[in-house]
């Protein structure tokens, strides 16, 4: 498998995964989802707007790449946000939009990307405004493993309020290729 072809494998477990994930955060009445449950993130609430807070931080990082990536576009006209913790949407279904949305462009980016560009170093500044300058593909796996590792929070957070969001594995994605 290329790399490319990796991206959008994982562009597309993303998109799949948070469906599943709001399904699942949607059985719970908005008080659950608000309740401060000593996570990271305080709430279910608070650790889906950290996915979509953090998405939106590295898409419009990944915009400025000299690729210029027009699927990125709804992105590069969203306010930046303020903080990692900020709530982007106070309700489930707004920002259930929001989140699905947001999957649609990252899904259709995953699909623009060139082997090319990946090779290329991206600079960038951080919350905190401290510059780097990194290799886009270990950027781009760190975007989607920064999407896994949130997730893996809320899928724990929502077991602890009786709800199972059922399989989570990335392994259901990957192409059986036995007797290929």
């Amino acid at each position: 498998m290329s790399r490319t072809d990796h991206i959008c494998l994982m562009a597309k477990y993303n998109e799949w995964m948070n469906a599943r994930l709001y399904e699942a955060a949607m059985r719970l009445p908005d008080e659950e989802l608000a309740a401060d449950r000593k996570a990271f993130f305080g709430s279910i609430l608070g650790t889906l707007n950290h996915l979509v807070v953090g998405d939106t931080i590295w898409l419009q990082r990944f915009a400025t790449h000299s690729a210029s990536y027009p699927a990125l576009e709804p992105v590069r006209n969203l306010p930046a946000p303020a903080s990692l913790d900020q709530l982007i949407h106070t309700d489930i279904r707004t920002l259930s939009r929001h989140r699905s949305a947001l999957d649609q462009v990252i899904t259709e980016w995953a699909r623009s990307i060139a082997e090319h560009d990946l090779d290329q170093v991206l600079r960038y500044a951080n919350t905190r405004g401290v510059v780097a300058e990194r290799n886009f593909f270990g950027l781009v796996m760190h975007f989607f493993n920064h999407q896994t590792h949130h997730r893996g929070q809320a899928t724990t957070l929502l077991s602890q309020a009786n709800v199972d969001v059922g399989v989570t594995d990335l392994l259901v994605l990957i192409p059986n290729e036995a007797g290929a």
